[in-house]
């Protein structure tokens, strides 16, 4: 039976929502966020999980997360450590930040054995959302076409300030160029600052952007590490300077090395950017427990797909 992974970043500091928001209880019985995603994830047809996780956070899932899901699929863990990169680059003493996403995923390229998605820990995607990546990752044939899934930016913004986006162009159902911007919402518009300093720019509420629900071939794994090496060594600023998915991305689609799908999600997206988040995402959890999306106790008996 093939594999298809689910790579699931969870190492990140959460430096505006104030702590580890991937390890945050948001559900009834303690569960985290990315309990829901690996439940929709295994209705879907994933058939492993791979956890990119901070070393000290490792007792904590073992004693948390990984009683619960263990047992109704494959589980593995690496973990994201900042001397985990080539011996030639010197790490600048006052570096604290991971190193980002490119990294994140290189350190769990020993764990994919085929097509993969991955997610942030600290999103809540909506189950749509996974059955659109599986069906996109069983039925692409090419190892140049990747995907991702995307939502239409007023879903995803916060009411209580700026938000980290990548915001699609597209040709048809083709993403042709997708910018990582810092967004703030201004009434019925919003105002695009690109993080590579390029020029500000406005879009719609109903604009789709990226939530870093990617779906890659395994062969694409090869070009995150060049791009990565690639930033290591030319990078302005290695104590703060992040090497990001969508940049990489941006990078293969600019050379048409690979083509980029936009598929858009129906599913219910809801995400915790600042703690004044967190209560609206525990009400969206409820109301769905309620309307029998999900049993209460989500892990009290065996999920198949």
């Amino acid at each position: 039976m093939k594999n298809y992974t689910l790579v699931v970043m969870a190492a990140g500091i959460g430096s505006r929502f104030g702590g580890p928001k991937q390890i945050t209880p948001v559900g009834p019985n303690g569960e985290f966020i990315i309990d829901y995603s690996i439940y929709d994830a295994i209705k879907a047809g994933f058939t492993k999980a791979v956890f990119i996780i901070k070393k000290e956070h490792y007792e904590i899932f073992q004693n948390t997360i990984a009683k619960r899901i263990n047992k109704n699929i494959e589980v593995e863990y690496v973990f994201q450590e900042l001397n985990d990169i080539p011996s030639d680059v010197e790490i600048p003493k006052d570096r604290v930040k991971p190193w980002g996403t490119d990294h994140a995923i290189l350190c769990a390229k020993n764990s994919i054995e085929g097509p993969f998605a991955i997610i942030n820990a600290d999103d809540f995607y909506g189950r749509d959302s996974y059955f659109k990546a599986i069906k996109f990752l069983k039925e692409s044939e090419s190892d140049k076409e990747q995907a991702v899934i995307s939502y239409p930016y007023g879903v995803t913004s916060s009411d209580y300030g700026s938000v980290k986006r990548a915001v699609l162009e597209l040709e048809n159902d083709d993403v042709i160029d997708l910018i990582e911007s810092k967004i703030t919402t201004t009434g019925n518009t919003a105002k695009c600052a690109p993080l590579d300093g390029s020029e500000e720019f406005e879009i719609e509420l109903d604009h789709p952007v990226s939530m870093n629900l990617f779906c890659f071939k395994k062969s694409f794994l090869n070009k995150i590490e060049e791009d990565f090496i690639n930033f290591l060594h030319t990078t302005k600023d290695l104590t703060k300077d992040e090497a990001l998915i969508p940049n990489t991305v941006r990078h293969y689609l600019n050379k048409k090395d690979i083509s980029l799908k936009n598929i858009v999600s129906e599913g219910l997206w809801t995400g915790v950017t600042y703690k004044e988040d967190l209560p609206l995402l525990q009400e969206t959890i409820k109301n769905l427990i309620n309307n029998n999306e999900y049993p209460e106790d989500l892990w009290s008996k065996e999920v198949k797909e």
